[in-house]
């Protein structure tokens, strides 16, 4: 048997808040699928995020949602530093949380952090001028 890393699950509480959070992030997500309780989009190289509201994931699942913290976080890469701050001040310009405001990181990226409507971190990151 083979097994293959095919896809990313959210759990959501309002799936059009949280699909109209990731357009913003350029990930094409038809608008039909604002009122669905399950939605995806398909990533470069092939790999798929999708999203699923509390009462599908409870329809089939005991879950509960996480306490004490974040549990998983996604990351999107910028074409540059500037690129990230302006994505951030887009973010956060439109009522999203900002957790990690945009630094020069000792790793050698320019790094931030904003909140989906969930409160799960989205890392926006671009490699700083050597």
């Amino acid at each position: 048997m083979t097994v293959r890393f095919d896809a990313i699950g959210m759990v959501v509480t309002e799936m059009a808040a949280t699909l109209a959070f990731y357009r913003m992030l350029d990930l094409e997500i038809t608008t039909a699928a604002d009122n669905e309780g399950h939605a995806e989009a398909v990533l470069p190289g092939g790999i798929r995020l999708m999203w699923d509201t509390v009462e599908v994931v409870q329809s089939f699942s005991e879950w509960e949602p996480p306490q004490g913290g974040h549990r998983m976080a996604v990351a999107f890469l910028c074409n540059n530093p500037d690129a990230v701050d302006a994505k951030y001040r887009e973010l956060v310009g439109a009522g999203h949380r900002g957790h990690v405001a945009p630094f020069d990181a000792f790793w050698g990226q320019r790094y931030a952090t904003v909140l989906d409507p969930d409160g799960n971190p989205v890392d926006l990151f671009a490699a700083l001028p050597t």
